[in-house]
């Protein structure tokens, strides 16, 4: 969801369509669902499906306030306490209320909008990414085929002050609630503490391991299985969306590391995608006209 509104992002979201449309889905024609927590003007609407083909459906979805906003239940004087110190440690975004929804919104709430009912999968697309490369296989089908449950591009570190507290609330939501664990969970990623050992002690013993979640393909019936419902009921009632500024990366991330099989998680490593300040960057066969020279 952003502002729309503005040329300059109408022009990035823009951008993106056509090299995704260039690169995989003038292949395989699916659908477009665009989100925002207000009314899309006409004119965005109008540029978008003069982009695409005509029989491409695309939906574009008011997000519903209770969805968005932040919630009654926060306590606004604690939240802006909270805003101030995480600000004076230099922890980005903190003090934007829209950035807390966004994460909120992606973590719990996305895949619960009406336009996404029908769908098993869902693709995360952002604006002012960039696609270098062909996908020329169906990467829904692929999730399908071999049973996997998430795709990511990245996989980066955290700032361990905007989840100081996560690993311990979810340590006791895992102990009231043992049986949603899945014993092939991806436990060592998550613990690792090599490479950035400030990071474990400042959280308590998390990694900050995420996958970077502005590309992700859910399997949304995961999303909407009974342990991650109830651990974001849980997450909801600690608050730590505004109190600190759990990001939904982190969030999934555990989800994932802890409930479901790591044989399910998917890197795909060969779509080569680019989203400020970072990089996927697939190796080409000699002489392979696959990816832009760029």
């Amino acid at each position: 969801a952003s502002d729309v509104y503005k040329r300059q992002d109408i022009s990035s979201i823009i951008s993106t369509i056509e090299q995704l449309e260039d690169k995989f889905n003038n292949k395989f024609g699916y659908p477009y669902t665009f989100m925002n927590d207000a009314e899309f003007s006409d004119t965005f609407k109008k540029e978008i499906l003069a982009l695409l083909p005509k029989e491409r459906i695309v939906h574009f979805v008011k997000i519903r306030p209770d969805d968005w906003n932040k919630p009654a239940s926060i306590d606004n004087v604690k939240y802006i306490e909270a805003v101030d110190k995480l600000a004076s440690e230099d922890v980005q975004y903190v003090k934007k209320v829209s950035y807390h929804n966004m994460c909120r919104f992606y973590s719990s709430k996305f895949y619960h909008q009406e336009a996404l009912t029908y769908y098993k999968y869902a693709w995360r697309i952002e604006p002012d990414v960039n696609f270098y490369c062909n996908i020329d296989y169906d990467m829904f089908q692929f999730m399908e085929m071999h049973d996997k449950i998430y795709g990511f591009t990245l996989n980066l570190y955290d700032s361990p002050q905007s989840v100081r507290s996560l690993w311990n609330d979810t340590l006791e939501f895992v102990k009231e609630n043992p049986q949603y664990l899945n014993r092939d969970g991806a436990y060592e990623w998550l613990k690792e503490n090599v490479q950035n050992p400030e990071n474990y002690n400042i959280t308590g013993g998390y990694s900050t391991c995420h996958f970077w979640t502005n590309f992700e393909i859910n399997n949304l019936d995961f999303l909407r299985s009974e342990p991650y419902e109830k651990y974001m009921d849980f997450l909801e009632k600690k608050g730590g969306f505004y109190y600190e500024r759990w990001g939904d990366a982190p969030v999934r991330s555990l989800a994932l590391g802890l409930f479901a099989d790591k044989s399910k998680i998917h890197w795909f490593r060969d779509v080569a995608y680019h989203h400020f300040p970072y990089t996927n960057c697939p190796s080409s066969p000699p002489g392979s006209n696959r990816c832009d020279k760029k």
